[in-house]
């Protein structure tokens, strides 16, 4: 008897988008990019409540890596330094006749970062939502991440920053820092750092951030005295400043003048994009600092990079 099968049933074919619903489609991917392209250059400052949220999120999916370092230590690569010992036992076999030989290579670790933020009343527009970037750094990285906040004295936050939970992170550092807003005396919070934590977190070839929008109270022969002794201290040191976003800024304040010749770095730090061009910078920090004259500066700007 032959096998008869039964016929399939229609199933319901999805009509072609019309013209009008292809178009409406590409107008809202428009939008959203250009919306988009909108935060990321607008200054953290002038954010509404919503586009705050929306760049903490953008924030958190940075992706961070910074340049890499030689150590002294060595492991079997393709370098120049021969390595005797594995050399011996790989020619056991030949009866100890040397017939291939195994070379060592320096290993390479990433360098170690260290944040100075300023959070005086003049930073404050900026000061919140750096606290996420500094968060964002910390749990990205895969090496050690310091971090301290000054105003009128230095805190360090760096365990606060530890936890897994940002809400619960921030709320512990809102709790630790008691000068939020206050003022800003830059040259005594550096010797602060420099005299009690520069031998504990500036080993390994460490870049330095120093956030600050340059207003300073202190003595200026003391920020260019502290600030001098960091800078050999350190590989790198970068002074971030939000005012840098303007076109119109000069760095002219007292602060800013005494520090700037002992600076590889100074770079804005006013919106979205400028931190996507750190990320960018920090993964090109690998080899040797260049120079330390003002000859040595390319300008785009008011900022300079070595």
């Amino acid at each position: 008897m032959p096998l008869v099968v039964p016929p399939l049933p229609d199933l319901p074919t999805a009509e072609p988008p019309t013209d009008d619903e292809e178009v409406q489609e590409v107008i809202e991917v428009t939008q959203t990019f250009s919306t988009r392209e909108l935060l990321r250059h607008k200054d953290f400052g002038e954010l509404s409540a919503e586009e705050l949220t929306n760049i903490k999120q953008l924030i958190a999916q940075l992706v961070w890596q910074l340049g890499q370092r030689r150590t002294r230590r060595q492991k079997i690569g393709h370098g120049r330094n021969l390595a005797l010992r594995r050399s011996l036992r790989r020619n056991l076999r030949y009866g100890g006749e040397m017939l291939e030989w195994s070379y060592k290579e320096p290993k390479i670790k990433p360098r170690p970062l260290v944040i100075l933020a300023d959070v005086s009343g003049s930073m404050e527009r900026y000061t919140r939502l750096l606290v996420h970037f500094f968060y964002s750094l910390t749990q990205g990285l895969a090496q050690p991440v310091e971090v301290f906040l000054f105003s009128t004295r230095l805190t360090r936050i760096t365990r606060q920053l530890a936890h897994k939970n940002v809400d619960q992170a921030l709320d512990e550092v809102g709790t630790a820092v008691h000068d939020w807003a206050g003022g800003t005396r830059i040259g005594e919070a550096i010797k602060s750092f420099n005299f009690d934590w520069s031998r504990r977190v500036l080993r390994g070839g460490a870049i330095v951030l120093l956030i600050s929008d340059g207003w300073d109270r202190g003595d200026p022969a003391v920020l260019g005295k502290e600030i001098d002794r960091l800078h050999k201290l350190c590989h790198r040191l970068v002074w971030l400043n939000p005012l840098l976003g303007s076109q119109e800024y000069e760095p002219l304040t007292r602060g800013i003048v005494a520090a700037l010749p002992h600076i590889d770095d100074f770079l804005p730090v006013h919106n979205l994009a400028s931190l996507e061009e750190l990320a960018g910078h920090l993964r090109q920090l690998d080899g040797r600092r260049q120079g330390h004259g003002r000859s040595a500066l390319s300008l785009r700007g008011a900022a300079f990079s070595r």
